[in-house]
């Protein structure tokens, strides 16, 4: 069977990650969460000064953004990727709400996306992985054999958000998470590099009612559909 590569975008907090986990463990493939990419440099830029009270300093951080190392490994139980920065694993430390506050203006620079694409890109070189963001099917991969969109309400995902991180033992209020979403969703659909937008070959899902095993199943077929072209 032919290796392809699948690009799995849509808004924050429709579940892309999970749904491109689970597929990537059924079907044997790699794969890489291009968001928590962009969720790293935000720690970093958080970490070392350069996101403030006062905003970002983005000289500073184009100076930066070549020490800024990001890699992937699977978990030896759960098989589910793990995100390191600059060799240190900070899975949990880039899911915090704070962090989300502040992805979608990082992820804004134009230097920024130009550096973390070449990595994406370097990583999809072989094919035989799937990989999820804001830009993948439109800019990281536009030849991707699969690609599929992925959309919900902003109630629902906030709540899939407010659920995931009160299990998680945070302490939050669902509206501010709610706001959050809809402040993202405009800065991801206006931006000037690779704004957020459905690729005109790639299929729509809208997951609001959707269970995490419709969603595989729905997948599997798609795969199952393009690699038999």
């Amino acid at each position: 069977m032919k290796k392809i590569t699948i690009a799995i975008d849509g808004y924050s907090s429709c579940g892309k990650s999970t749904m491109a986990k689970a597929l990537a463990r059924n079907i044997g493939y790699l794969y890489f969460d291009s968001g928590a990419m962009y969720r790293a440099v935000a720690l970093y830029s958080m970490q070392n000064g350069i996101i403030t009270a006062e905003g970002i300093d983005k000289e500073r951080l184009r100076e930066e953004i070549g020490n800024i190392k990001i890699t992937f490994c699977a978990d030896e139980e759960t098989k589910n990727s793990i995100t390191y920065l600059n060799g240190v694993n900070v899975e949990k430390e880039i899911r915090s709400l704070e962090v989300s506050q502040q992805v979608s203006h990082v992820a804004a620079l134009d230097f920024v996306r130009a550096a973390l694409i070449e990595q994406q890109r370097e990583m999809g070189k072989a094919k035989g992985i799937v990989m999820d963001g804001r830009d993948i099917g439109t800019t990281v991969f536009p030849n991707a054999e699969l690609k599929i969109f992925v959309t919900a309400s902003a109630e629902v995902r906030a709540k899939r958000r407010y659920d995931e991180l009160v299990a998680r033992g945070d302490n939050l209020d669902y509206n501010d998470i709610l706001a959050n979403v809809i402040e993202r969703d405009h800065i991801d659909r206006t931006r000037e590099v690779s704004p957020l937008r459905q690729a005109e070959d790639a299929l729509l899902l809208d997951n609001s009612e959707m269970t995490i095993e419709g969603q595989l199943e729905w997948l599997k077929e798609q795969f199952k559909q393009r690699t038999a072209e």
